[in-house]
């Protein structure tokens, strides 16, 4: 009975916190699906040039490999403009995401806009 008792009392101190993690979701990511590895990822306000930070810094090796995600942080759901850095000094926007609250947004090579070397 004892034990009983124990494993409930367990039970009962786990269950918040699984329910907190549970509730609070993937949050935002980026699916990289050019071509080529990202260095830089800022947004913005759709129309607006208020770049935030690199969202890349939040990766563990500071870039996201084609076909990889990147946790954003500091961003609310909304419409924004991108600005897409590579290595080689290349940058292009991408205009009027659709971010939704704990999902994966994606931008592809017919996505960039903009681009200079």
């Amino acid at each position: 009975m004892r034990r009983t008792l124990i494993a409930i009392g367990i039970l009962l101190v786990a269950m918040p916190g699984t329910a907190l993690a549970q509730a609070k979701g993937k949050g935002i990511r980026l699916w990289n699906l050019t071509t080529e590895t990202i260095s830089g990822f800022q947004l913005s306000p759709a129309g607006k040039t208020d770049w935030g930070p690199n969202q890349c810094l939040n990766d563990k090796d500071k870039e996201v490999d084609h076909d990889e995600r990147l946790r954003i942080t500091g961003v609310e759901p909304g419409r924004y403009d991108a600005r897409v850095s590579y290595p080689n000094a290349r940058q292009c926007v991408v205009r009027d995401i659709e971010i939704k609250a704990d999902a994966v947004f994606s931008i592809a090579d017919k996505d960039l806009k903009d681009c200079t070397k």
